[in-house]
């Protein structure tokens, strides 16, 4: 019997439609979260109000005794010399002690009432407490699902048996190293290739005006050819940086980094730009994977600030201690408003989900005009 054919499209679309369910849960889950907290608010404002109240009515309730033993003793004594009194003043007494002990007893209620109210609060409190845990829970556990099921294909083939379906995920991953490998091309004709293209007409333009002009042009000539060559260069390790510096496998994280942010320096020496680097800790090699994100996410922070900054500094601090990786980029720049999305923009987003995969955190600290600081904190296990 011939073996199935298994369609990867129809695998694409099961798996598309899983995410967006998977998604849709997140969010009703996180909404579900988001209410809870604001009941939780609410009734813990509730319960603070009538533990309030109930502190008040026990002290009404001391004065009401105190008030009340002394109607009850002058009415013993009205009542001991009755012939002495007049019909009016023992019916005032009388009143008085009677509106006195009714107040107390209503008191009593109403503080049992509340009592009951504060121990119903209290127990809400509990249980939506316990929602709210449970609700940030799942929205965590569905963030690994979803980390998963978007991540790489080849992670899906320890859940395919079958050799024909596992040829046909390998025919998809090719597909999308080749889209990688295109868009690589596209990269290195468009920069590089027509840079180096450039140079080629440029040394013949430097000869041609050299016989026609004098040395002094050629010479200056020369000095704008060294540019195309150092932006041609600048692009080539750019490239190179982007898909994965081989200095970060060699020699670690810090020696990379650090020669990274001299070649930016030297790149932008023109614009003045400085970038200066502190790195605390000792020479031990972290994790490779979580050295590859760092690195990834201190470029991703260095390239914005020289992007949208105008910043005249970009300093990059880095520290490593036994619990902790702590990575500080902070510039001069103009700042901006983090709350404000800015439409197509992804490169924020992209760096808080690479860190909630380490389970850190990050801060962006930021407004017009004054600068912006990205704090970003790793916990090593």
């Amino acid at each position: 019997m011939s073996a199935k054919y298994f369609d990867t499209k129809s695998l694409d679309a099961i798996l598309n439609k899983m995410i967006d369910t998977v998604d849709e849960s997140k969010r009703e889950i996180y909404k579900i979260g988001e209410k809870s907290r604001e009941d939780y608010e609410f009734i813990i404002a509730e319960l603070e109000k009538t533990k309030q109240l109930i502190t008040e009515l026990i002290e009404e309730e001391d004065r009401l005794e105190k008030e009340t033993r002394q109607a009850r003793k002058r009415l013993s004594e009205v009542s001991q010399h009755f012939k002495t009194y007049s019909e009016h003043e023992v019916r005032v007494v009388y009143e008085y002690a009677h509106n006195l002990q009714l107040k107390l007893t209503m008191s009593r209620q109403m503080e049992q009432q509340l009592r009951e109210r504060r121990d119903e609060l209290e127990r809400r409190v509990i249980g939506i407490k316990e929602t709210i845990e449970r609700a940030d829970k799942l929205v965590s556990q569905v963030n690994v699902v979803i980390n998963y099921l978007t991540g790489d294909l080849k992670s899906m083939t320890e859940f395919i048996k079958d050799a024909h379906e596992k040829q046909e995920f390998g025919l998809k991953i090719m597909e999308v190293q080749e889209e990688e490998r295109k868009h690589l091309s596209r990269e290195i004709h468009d920069g590089p290739a027509q840079s180096l293209a450039n140079v080629m007409m440029r040394s013949d333009l430097i000869e041609k005006i050299y016989y026609e002009r004098g040395i002094d042009e050629a010479l200056a000539e020369i000095k704008k050819l060294k540019e195309t060559v150092r932006d041609a260069l600048y692009e080539v390790r750019h490239i190179i940086y982007d898909l994965r510096p081989m200095a970060l496998d060699d020699l670690g994280l810090v020696p990379t980094l650090k020669k990274y942010l001299q070649t930016v320096e030297e790149y932008n020496k023109m614009a003045k730009i400085q970038i200066p680097f502190t790195y605390i800790g000792d020479d031990e090699r972290i994790d490779s994977k979580m050295e590859v994100a760092l690195f990834r996410l201190i470029q991703e922070s260095v390239q914005n600030a020289l992007k949208h900054a105008q910043a005249k500094e970009i300093q990059v601090k880095l520290e490593i201690n036994k619990n902790n990786i702590i990575a500080v980029i902070k510039d001069d720049g103009i700042g901006f408003d983090p709350t404000l999305k800015k439409e197509g923009s992804f490169g924020l987003r992209g760096m808080k989900e690479r860190v909630e995969l380490l389970d850190g955190s990050i801060s962006i600290q930021s407004s017009n005009g004054n600068g912006t600081k990205v704090i970003i904190k790793i916990p090593l296990k």
